[in-house]
């Protein structure tokens, strides 16, 4: 296949979209999966196989998928190079998605077979992306902050997968014994932020500029970040799975001045808009922000106390998973799969009246609904999960639910619903 050719097909919105119409499919279903293990969130058992389950629709199923379709779309417009393969990403991301599937049926029904099937088709699906995107990022022209990132975080995701692997095995096996809670925090630090934190960082590099209209503030503070969390997590992981404090705490030492120069950055970023108002989307980016901060502090406090504290670990993972990264994506979400939508609907159309824009796809009162949902159930679960209450946590739950159930259907408006459009008839879509 030619360059032109793969340029055109990687970067059309099929592929992209295709990868985030799987990835919201998984998020409904981690959605209500939290009223399922609403028990084990109050009792703080964040070890219970159905938990794991969970936390992989959200993991694997929405955040991976979900980067592995906005990394298609960015990689080519923001690095210069056409994805090495459009249809090799496609079989990645449908690899992956039957993999969750088996995986957590395997898990939820301790069967072996739908479990050694899962890890099978997990590790096909992201051994092909990472393939794909290696490939690519060798023959970028740009090499900047955000290949760095990029880079970085594909190879941390081989880590975790094999993390990953060894845990799937252990649930039949029992073979580490007491070492798995140290393996499983190492996993789930590798993972929430050697692989997907890592790329937040590195596209928003060039998409928060964009969204905000901010093209003029210098970047310095990420290029820090990357080389911070790139080499703490790195220490932090390996001094969970030994147990050596002498390793863990210098790890973490660096991880915070990661995750503070990410948060200088964003912040210069917020403050040095053109655009004074900020959309759905970036007030998602907001909000998720300030879970990530809480859920740092949190982290701090369970590094102290010890993993012992089965409560506080799940509340944790609860703040910094379900609040933070949901919410921060999500942000990013309502700014690209709109733009994509347009392109895919409407672009080189013409005829009387006016061009709807990317933005009125969606409702933008419905989305700061979603939102608000959203962190107010998040807080709901934190709630109940301090006072050991399980009917808190699913009514925080079901809140949680619903919210998510109001994004998919958002995503279904942007692809098939009818727009309203401005009395502007604009040239190109708007971010």
């Amino acid at each position: 296949m030619g360059a032109a050719s793969t340029t055109s097909a990687a970067s059309a919105p099929r592929v992209p979209g295709e990868h985030f119409a799987i990835a919201t499919v998984f998020l409904v279903a981690g959605a209500l999966g939290l009223v399922w293990i609403a028990p084990d969130l109050a009792a703080g058992n964040f070890l219970a196989p159905r938990v794991g389950a969970v936390t992989h629709l959200f993991t694997l199923g929405w955040l991976t998928i979900t980067i592995f379709g906005a990394l298609t779309q960015l990689i080519p417009t923001s690095l210069g190079t056409p994805i090495c393969s459009a249809r090799l990403a496609r079989l990645a991301a449908w690899a992956l998605a039957l993999g969750v599937v088996a995986l957590d049926t395997g898990i939820v029904a301790q069967a072996t077979g739908p479990l050694a099937a899962g890890v099978l088709l997990v590790i096909a699906g992201v051994l092909m992306a990472v393939g794909n995107f290696a490939v690519t990022l060798r023959r970028a022209r740009t090499r900047d902050v955000t290949w760095a990132a990029i880079a970085i975080a594909i190879a941390y995701l081989v880590i975790v997968l094999g993390f990953g692997a060894v845990l799937a095995h252990n649930l039949h096996t029992g073979f580490v014994a007491a070492h798995r809670v140290r393996l499983t925090a190492a996993h789930l630090h590798l993972a929430l932020i050697g692989w997907v934190f890592l790329v937040i960082v590195g596209v928003s590099t060039r998409l928060l500029p964009m969204f905000l209209m901010a093209h003029r503030v210098e970047h310095t503070a990420n290029r820090v970040a990357v080389a911070l969390l790139a080499v703490g997590v790195a220490l932090l992981a390996t001094g969970l799975a030994l147990s050596r404090p002498v390793i863990t705490w210098p790890g973490a030492v660096l991880v915070y001045a990661g995750f503070i120069a990410f948060i200088v950055q964003v912040v210069a970023f917020y403050r040095g808009r053109t655009r004074r108002k900020v959309d759905a989307g970036m007030a998602f980016a907001r909000m998720g922000v300030i879970f990530l901060a809480a859920g740092a502090v949190l982290g701090g406090v369970l590094l102290v106390a010890g993993h012992t504290r089965g409560r506080l670990a799940t509340a944790y993972i609860v703040t910094v998973l379900l609040g933070g990264l949901v919410l921060f994506v999500t942000g990013f979400s309502y700014k690209i799969i709109p733009l994509l939508a347009w392109t895919a609907r409407f672009s080189g159309r013409s005829g009387p009246g006016p061009m709807p824009m990317a933005g009125d796809l969606f409702s933008a009162r419905v989305a700061l609904v979603h939102g608000t949902l959203t962190a107010v159930a998040v807080l709901g679960m934190l709630v109940g999960i301090a006072a050991a209450s399980a009917s808190i946590v699913a009514d925080g739950a079901v809140l949680y639910a619903c919210a998510i159930l109001i994004y998919a259907w958002q995503v279904a408006r942007i692809r098939w619903g009818t727009p309203t459009p401005r009395a502007a008839l604009p040239t190109s879509p708007q971010p």
